[in-house]
């Protein structure tokens, strides 16, 4: 057996990081030692744990690693594909404005681009039958965003609470910004569960903050942000959720997800237990693209063919809200249903 120390310098993983894997499950310690706490690892775990170090390395964040990790081989290798497209994608948004900005102050670049703003709409339903409502959709000139709490009264205050915290965000650096708002939602979920018989507060959390022609992305759960640009609709955020995993690892495939018992089971929430794990990333607007943000009331029911239609309509965003609300409607509207549609316009 291995000490903690031993197993850290050998998988080159810091004790910080094992003891957080421990703690999610996804690299527990063989044995942990009933008097003193120690924890002790088997020399055979060293090929996850080297694994794991490996794929932190790439910036991939732990619910896909635990994916990987649990994967077969082929499976495994179809995830880090997908993720390395993902770490191109960011590359080259990143390279086409440095390279726009050399030319620029280079005095070889066309004038600097067209201010953009956005122009939104947010609007929330229950679901058919639901006399509860734990949806929160918001949207002003700064922050677009969308959370689903855990049903009951605290799940309401929980995605209310979420959003809040992100208002009034200081200029600047955007991913800092985030984490921290992140950070003083899951301050502010603790105060709710304390004062909530449950003892319990969890939601989701997706959000999009705009400077500039910059958007902020944090994203906790199974709530979603699309993306219409071109014609062509993206999905820019990844479930954090079981049934997600089976999809990842090649056991579900996409209808069968869809169907499956455990659907809403997540593997990763903003709650009051714990530090919040958010994904965190910056993408460039564009003139012209159409943002999607939404609980899974409406993905859930709505196929992603009637989105991409609902969502390339030649209306402005309310009407497309309208829209998309009236399709989770017509297909039954089993849970509650939350949505914010932004459209990228020249300032």
């Amino acid at each position: 057996m291995l000490t903690i120390g031993e197993f850290s310098r050998a998988a080159r993983l810091s004790p910080r990081a094992l003891r957080l894997y421990d703690k999610l499950g996804l690299l527990p310690p063989e044995v942990v030692d009933a008097e003193t706490g120690y924890r002790y690892y088997h020399p055979e775990q060293l090929d996850r744990g080297r694994l794991i170090a490996w794929l932190r390395r790439l910036g991939m964040p732990l619910d896909v690693i635990r994916v990987v990790c649990d994967a077969t081989p082929d499976a495994a290798a179809k995830e880090i594909e997908r993720y390395r497209a993902v770490i191109a994608s960011e590359a080259a948004t990143r390279d086409r404005v440095a390279t726009f900005l050399v030319d620029h102050f280079s005095g070889r670049a066309e004038p600097m681009p067209t201010p953009l703003t956005i122009q939104y709409a947010a609007r929330t339903e229950p679901g058919v039958g639901r006399d509860t409502n734990e949806d929160t959709a918001y949207a002003d000139d700064r922050l677009l965003a969308v959370a689903d709490g855990m049903r009951g009264a605290a799940g309401a205050r929980a995605s209310a609470a979420a959003i809040e915290a992100l208002r009034d965000l200081p200029s600047g650096d955007l991913i800092p910004a985030l984490a921290a708002a992140v950070d003083r939602a899951q301050a502010r979920l603790t105060e709710i569960a304390a004062d909530d018989p449950s003892g319990q507060a969890v939601t989701t959390l997706t959000a999009l903050v705009w400077s500039g022609s910059q958007l902020g992305l944090a994203h906790i759960g199974d709530t979603r942000v699309y993306l219409l640009r071109d014609g062509q609709l993206f999905q820019l955020t990844h479930d954090h959720s079981y049934v997600q995993s089976l999809v990842d690892s090649g056991r579900l495939t996409d209808d069968e997800a869809m169907a499956h018992p455990q659907r809403a089971q997540l593997i990763r929430a903003l709650t009051n237990e714990g530090a919040a794990e958010p994904d965190l990333s910056v993408r460039e607007a564009r003139a012209g693209d159409r943002y999607l943000l939404c609980t899974d009331g409406l993905f859930a029911v709505v196929d992603k063919d009637a989105i991409r239609t609902s969502l390339a309509r030649s209306v402005g965003a309310g009407e497309v809200v309208d829209d998309l609300i009236a399709r989770a409607y017509a297909a039954g509207a089993p849970d509650n249903v939350a949505c914010v549609v932004a459209d990228v316009v020249p300032a």
